[in-house]
């Protein structure tokens, strides 16, 4: 019954990572060049508060190698940043399914205020993560196409700062709804 069990997660997060990476090409761009939308968020995010950190971070690092093949050819300098940008800033936002068991217990209990603080704290954790991982990445290896005079810290946090709060914004807003409007998709029951 445990392997029974353990293939389900594993489908379900080849599931949630495969729609994280559908997302990817809905435009995303917020008319700023710099700011871009990362619908693929939810998804991981929704499974990872379903499953946990360690599956989470699985299906994070499966969009991830996913994004890098698909979609991210233009933007491949060397291994270290190829490794950066994709498997483990994608990996982290796993990290989201930290708040897990708080989550579920409080919906459980019905303290729906308590599971939105979980899963909004949780999203903050994950986002963060991935745009840190994003954001070293920008001084280290895109520093280069910062204007002249200025640095390349000052560039990367400028270029993903952006992305970082819109990210933000978005995912607070949408898990407070789905905490509120169908807790049941952050609970392991739907077996």
């Amino acid at each position: 019954m445990q392997r029974r069990n353990d293939l389900r997660i594993l489908v379900e997060g080849a599931i949630f990572a495969g729609l994280a990476m559908a997302l990817e090409y809905v435009p995303h761009d917020l008319g700023v060049s710099s700011v871009q939308f990362s619908y693929g968020l939810i998804p991981l995010g929704v499974y990872s508060l379903r499953r946990g950190p360690v599956p989470g971070m699985l299906a994070g690092l499966v969009w991830g190698l996913l994004d890098m093949w698909l979609r991210g050819s233009g933007s491949l300098l060397n291994p270290v940043q190829i490794i950066l940008e994709y498997p483990v800033a994608f990996g982290v936002v796993g990290l989201i399914g930290l708040a897990a068991p708080y989550v579920q217990h409080h919906i459980q209990a019905g303290n729906i205020k308590r599971a939105v603080f979980g899963a909004v704290g949780g999203f903050i954790i994950g986002d963060f993560l991935k745009y840190l991982c994003h954001y070293f990445a920008g001084v280290f290896f895109w520093g280069s196409y910062a204007p002249k005079g200025q640095s390349a810290w000052l560039y990367s946090l400028v270029i993903n700062g952006g992305s970082f709060i819109a990210n933000l914004i978005m995912g607070v807003v949408v898990f407070a709804l789905l905490v509120r409007v169908t807790p049941q998709l952050l609970t392991r029951n739907l077996e």
